[in-house]
């Protein structure tokens, strides 16, 4: 018998165990057509779940509920994968991260937002409380995050993955980037894991909620049928309903343009310029790095120097990294508009982090700004070309020229 998961879905609970399962190669069922409210309340599923909660998971062995006990079970179904560590102590703090997850972080975004979906009454002093436990927690896990990528070890675990269900649900619900801007290394984290390919295989493209739910009227409760108004729903009343052939013979709404596609063609072809970087492979200050000024317009593109604000709390070379991987990651939205080089420098700790980003256009996309969180942890300053000292540094990020500005480089990325 093959694993079930008995729920609906979007469902952050759910989740977790899908994405376990991803990792551990697992194999679990959805199970179709789940009806919330109907499903869970069938005799059937009260004698898997007597409180009718989801989800729940049908195994050969009989029912488990509980997210986070799904997510433990299919996670030790093969017992060949990190996903609780690789020793005890990391056993013993995998275990404690999932609990700060549920008592800390998923407790208090519910005790936020639920009473603002109409799940309960909606109490000012109430939410302020939960508002300020959350950011009393949230504050807690980004001190931890300053110096590691995931929460235990050196790769994902099934902390990682708790954390992240519930932050999830926070971040597309209620937690706006002006509330999530005090805490950027949660930021990070977040977008790191959900763009993790095993995370995004099971939540799709994450986005950032960007308003709080208004407080509903009142709670919400499940409509009772009016046996008194059943004779007035005449089906010859009800028949003609212009809505839906309306809705189904509405042609799309074409998708609006990218501002940067309505501007003046540049005589600049970046898919040019990332072929010549690409594809130079010896003199390349006399071939690839001349070849960019000969092309760059720049009335069609702009130049920018980047230099990360938070250089000092670079002190392993790892977690450095990959703050500068996870930010390229993020970057992909850009990709037809963009290049960009990112240098990690210096031979001891703190590491420094600097780049040089070609956009299309006169001004960093307002749209880079908007869904790239990373912008903001980074000083951004337009280069001058008419200033040689400019220009030249321009020239020596691109080419990776060490030493770079007196010191050792690390390692360099590139954006294209």
């Amino acid at each position: 018998m093959a694993l079930v998961l008995h729920t609906g879905l979007p469902n952050k609970n759910a989740y977790k165990a899908l994405i376990a399962a991803e990792y551990t190669g697992v194999k679990v069922d959805v199970v179709k057509d789940f009806e919330m409210g109907v499903t869970n309340k069938s005799p059937e599923f009260l004698k898997m779940n007597p409180i009718g909660k989801v989800p729940v998971l049908e195994t050969p062995d009989g029912p488990v509920f509980e997210s986070n006990a799904i997510a433990r079970y299919v996670t030790k179904l093969n017992a060949d994968n990190t996903l609780f560590g690789s020793s005890l102590i990391e056993y013993a703090l995998v275990e404690q991260w999932i609990d700060f997850a549920s008592t800390e972080i998923d407790a208090n975004i519910a005790r936020w937002l639920y009473p603002r979906l109409g799940y309960g009454v909606h109490l000012p002093p109430a939410e302020e409380a939960a508002i300020a436990a959350l950011k009393r927690s949230l504050e807690a896990l980004s001190k931890h995050l300053v110096s590691n990528t995931y929460l235990v070890g050196d790769s994902v675990t099934l902390a990682d993955i708790i954390m992240t269900c519930n932050l999830f649900y926070g971040f597309s619900r209620i937690m706006t980037k002006s509330f999530t801007s005090e805490f950027p290394h949660v930021e990070r984290y977040i977008w790191t894991m959900v763009n993790q390919p095993n995370f995004k295989k099971v939540l799709g493209d994450v986005k950032q909620a960007e308003s709080v739910p208004a407080v509903a009227k009142k709670p919400t409760q499940p409509t009772k049928p009016k046996a008194k108004e059943e004779p007035k729903k005449e089906v010859k009343k009800e028949a003609p309903k212009p809505e839906a052939p309306e809705e189904e013979e509405e042609a799309p709404k074409p998708k609006a343009k990218n501002p940067l596609d309505l501007l003046p063609p540049s005589k600049m072809v970046l898919d040019e310029w990332k072929r010549l970087y690409s594809n130079t492979k010896s003199n390349f200050r006399e071939v690839a790095i001349k070849g960019f000024w000969d092309m760059y317009d720049p009335e069609g593109y702009s130049l920018w120097f980047c230099d990360y604000k938070y250089n000092d709390e670079n002190t392993v070379s790892f977690v450095t990294m990959n703050k500068v991987s996870g930010f390229l990651q993020r970057m992909d939205l850009a990709r037809k508009y963009a290049f960009g080089k990112m240098l990690l420098i210096g031979a001891e700790p703190p590491f420094k982090i600097k780049g040089l980003w070609l956009f299309r256009g006169p001004e960093i996309p307002q749209f880079v700004l908007d869904e790239c969180y990373d912008m903001e942890l980074y000083e951004w300053t337009k280069v001058d070309i008419s200033d040689e000292a400019q220009k030249e540094r321009v020239s020596q990020m691109i080419e990776d020229f060490e030493p770079f500005e007196g010191e050792a480089l690390l390692d360099a990325k590139c954006f294209k």
